[in-house]
């Protein structure tokens, strides 16, 4: 009888948690490495935001909460939902976790049953189809391509869907391809969902804020009403407000669901950090002029860092729409030998021999469900991405 579980040998480690960590390895033992693995904003948490906390300390507000979140918060959650995104809920609507992920987790834990089915669009983020599997149930993968702007079609869609499907996960703007769905491209997938009243929608609108070129954000229950009482949107302040450290995401969705996840977090962690939750508080109900100037920041590197890419043998870009992910295809690369004598048989071979050879460290795609791609996070400094972009271009240069 083995130790580990069943349930854990079914589970992959995280691809960009275990790139980010060999990066910050090397960094320790003296190497020159410019980290772009990660995703998170490189900005501090605005100021308002971390008053706030204090004075939640000075307050002495260091107790237990409610499991699913104090009641300022799921208030200023369902306004959030209600100004933003045109979703008319209650703060009994609403659901806090530590964090995005920790939404994710509960909602499929709670939910999913072994042989039910959750689709999951192609490229997605690392963590979708290991939670469904820790679940017991099975992910099955509808095809998106670069060709199709890295974004799900009706048609994939339709194809994915059995009688088995409890959960359709939606992520827009994409990890990891930036790729953000109009309303007209959303309301083509719910006309396919409104077929098909047994699927849930999961959707994952954490980027919500970093949509570029003048574009408006759009999530699915607010282009098509009816689907509502199926559709769990989550989001979170941790790329918003740049506070990834502090562990709060939030939902909205059916009651049966969020009843589900409160029996599921209330064996688990039970309620999200305290401090954090009043920090979100003002960070959701206070000022937000800072997401104009962050998001122009943000177009501005996506641009410099597609223009590079694009000037390069080997690779090919496209410009994605939000986020802060550029996922290019190197299949250019694929088959040839880098200047260091690696053979570059796979994209994960070209981001390990980036990595060894020139101190750049980056995602394969094959990670993210789709091969012949990697992944760069342009949330980083100029500098940074300077240096970064330079290296790329040397490496690009020296393959044979």
């Amino acid at each position: 009888m083995g130790l580990i579980s069943d349930a854990l040998s079914r589970v992959q480690p995280s691809a960009t948690v275990g790139i980010s960590q060999l990066a910050r390895q090397m960094a320790q033992a003296g190497k020159d490495v410019v980290a772009l693995s990660a995703g998170e904003p490189d900005f501090d948490t605005p100021e308002h935001v971390r008053k706030a906390a204090i004075a939640a300390i000075e307050r002495g507000e260091t107790r237990y909460t409610n499991v699913e979140g104090i009641a300022e918060l799921k208030q200023a959650v369902a306004a959030k939902f209600r100004r933003d995104n045109g979703l008319d809920v209650t703060a009994d609507d609403c659901f806090v976790s530590a964090g995005g992920k920790q939404i994710i987790f509960n909602a499929l834990i709670a939910t999913l049953n072994p042989g039910d089915e959750v689709v999951v669009p192609v490229p997605y983020w690392v963590s979708y189809p290991e939670i469904v599997r820790l679940a017991g149930a099975e992910p099955v993968f509808a095809q998106a391509s670069q060709e199709t702007g890295f974004k799900l079609t009706p048609q994939a869609l339709e194809a994915a869907i059995s009688d088995k499907t409890k959960w359709l996960i939606l992520n827009t703007p994409s990890n990891p391809s930036g790729a953000a769905y109009t309303d007209a491209e959303l309301a083509g997938l719910a006309a396919v969902l409104m077929k098909h009243p047994h699927v849930h929608i999961l959707t994952d609108d954490i980027y919500e804020v970093l949509v570029y070129d003048g574009r408006n954000f759009a999530t699915i229950a607010q282009v098509e009403p009816r689907l509502m009482e199926r559709t769990l949107t989550m989001n979170g302040v941790s790329k918003s407000h740049a506070m990834t450290g502090w562990r709060i995401g939030y939902c909205t969705g059916p009651k049966e669901i969020l009843k589900a996840m409160l029996k599921l977090q209330s064996q688990s962690t039970t309620n999200p950090p305290s401090i954090s939750q009043w920090a979100a508080v003002e960070a959701l109900n206070g000022p937000q002029g800072f997401l104009a100037d962050w998001r122009e920041t943000f177009q501005k590197r996506r641009d410099y860092v597609v223009g590079r890419l694009n000037a390069l043998d080997g690779l090919d870009c496209l410009t994605p729409e939000g986020a802060f992910y550029v996922f290019p295809s190197c299949k250019g690369l694929i088959g040839k030998t880098s200047a260091g004598g690696r053979t570059l048989a796979t994209d994960e071979d070209v981001v390990m021999a980036l990595l060894e050879e020139n101190g750049v460290a980056l995602v394969h795609g094959s990670a993210f469900g789709l091969a012949g791609h990697f992944r760069i996070s342009y949330a980083a400094s100029d500098e940074d991405l300077a240096k970064a972009m330079d290296r790329i271009e040397a490496f690009c240069a020296g393959v044979r």
